[in-house]
């Protein structure tokens, strides 16, 4: 986002395994103006448009002749400021570049214009604090020095005395500008990895907590069989030898006693059976933990009725699987939805990962798609990579269950 610092507001603290941005609604036209306004009304870009507003106001002391073009040309560059900062963030557009190269010329024309040196100053500094949001560091000084020796070129054209010292004095104020947006973008990103790392470990607490829960129901299963079972079994027969005296046989209450030891152990069975049964472990709560910090793309998540998955090491993969499905699409497709359907075939689970974005024709696969080749093979299971008739990915994925 151009002038950083302006954290997303609708990244949620990833705290608890909630289902967050995972099963929200995506916005609609309304709410996508809703966040458009709200872009620009975040502190910087706030103060980048107050900023310009004020130089408007004093260039109305310009020439009279000259206002016209001085306030069209100023126009030209809120417009252009106001682009930057509407343009989604990590996403190729080639106007965010003619908008960069834009603002420089306008003010270059406007100190021509006017002679108005403080005014263009001033909108040079916002220009670095936007080449700051938008480059990487190196590529944004280079454009610094190239528009301040440009900048100094034209004062020395326009004015009698040595401009030198003010194009210093506004470099530096550059700078400071500069260099508050890349840390406010660093604190921003470093704020967005810790949510993920967080989501990716509840993601994985929420797998252990069930494959714990099932370990402690089969241990008691196991202890309910070899221990109670053991001794009820043991009871049952020495009942029945007791039953088998003539004196004891027609007694009520050992019949009694060997009806309800009998009892007893078909009811310490049926436990037995259904702590034995494996509902298998959550992955929905798993997956949409996991899906919980990534504002962009939604996460659409469809799991079929039928779903069992028993083994740790598969639900671990599905839930890499999907990550690494979530991070492509963040990253590389500009996918604003991705669509994650998990069913079940006789012994084999098969996973569909797809987007709604735009990748290349030709599929290039990294290590993240080649570390999730490893981890299906590992478990006899098989991945395909291609692209959905709109353009985006699809990833097939097919394991045992």
């Amino acid at each position: 986002m151009p002038l950083a610092c302006r954290h997303r507001r609708d990244l949620p603290e990833v705290t608890t395994r909630a289902t967050a941005i995972a099963s929200r609604r995506w916005p609609s036209e309304h709410g996508h103006m809703r966040q458009m306004l709200k872009s620009l009304l975040q502190p910087l870009p706030l103060a980048g448009l107050l900023t310009i507003l004020t130089v408007a106001y004093s260039l109305r002391y310009a020439a009279a002749e000259h206002q016209p073009v001085t306030f069209a040309l100023l126009a030209g560059y809120l417009v252009l400021f106001a682009w930057l900062q509407l343009l989604p963030e990590g996403r190729p557009h080639p106007t965010r570049l003619l908008a960069l190269l834009g603002m420089p010329a306008i003010t270059f024309a406007l100190s021509a214009l006017t002679a108005r040196i403080g005014a263009s100053q001033v909108l040079l500094v916002i220009w670095a604090a936007c080449a700051f949001a938008v480059w990487t560091p190196r590529t944004a000084m280079v454009a610094m020095a190239v528009v301040n020796t440009g900048f100094y070129l034209l004062l020395r054209l326009t004015i009698s005395i040595d401009p030198l010292p003010m194009v210093l004095i506004n470099l530096g104020f550059q700078a400071l500008a500069a260099i508050c947006v890349h840390y406010a973008r660093s604190a921003e990103h470093s704020r967005d990895a810790l949510a993920r790392v967080n989501a990716d470990l509840l993601a994985t607490r929420a797998l252990l907590a069930d494959s714990a829960r099932d370990a402690e129901r089969l241990r008691m299963a196991r202890e309910l069989h070899d221990v109670a079972g053991h001794k009820l079994t043991a009871m049952r027969l020495n009942l029945r030898a007791l039953a088998a005296e003539p004196d004891l046989a027609s007694h009520p209450r050992v019949q009694l006693v060997e009806r309800l030891s009998g009892e007893l152990l078909a009811d310490i069975r049926q436990v037995v059976q259904s702590l034995r049964d494996d509902r298998g472990l959550d992955l929905a709560t798993a997956l949409r933990a996991l899906a919980a910090p990534f504002p962009r793309p939604a996460l659409q998540l469809t799991i079929a009725p039928g779903v069992h998955v028993a083994d740790p090491a598969v639900a671990e993969t599905v839930l890499r699987l999907a990550q690494e499905a979530l991070t492509n699409a963040a990253r590389h497709a500009n996918a604003d939805r991705v669509w994650l359907h998990i069913d079940q075939e006789d012994t084999q689970l098969r996973i569909e990962v797809y987007d709604d974005g735009r990748c290349g024709e030709r599929i290039r696969e990294g290590n993240g798609m080649a570390g999730m080749r490893e981890r299906l093979a590992a478990l006899r299971g098989s991945l395909e990579v291609d692209r959905t008739p709109a353009g985006g990915l699809r990833l097939r994925a097919s394991l045992p269950a």
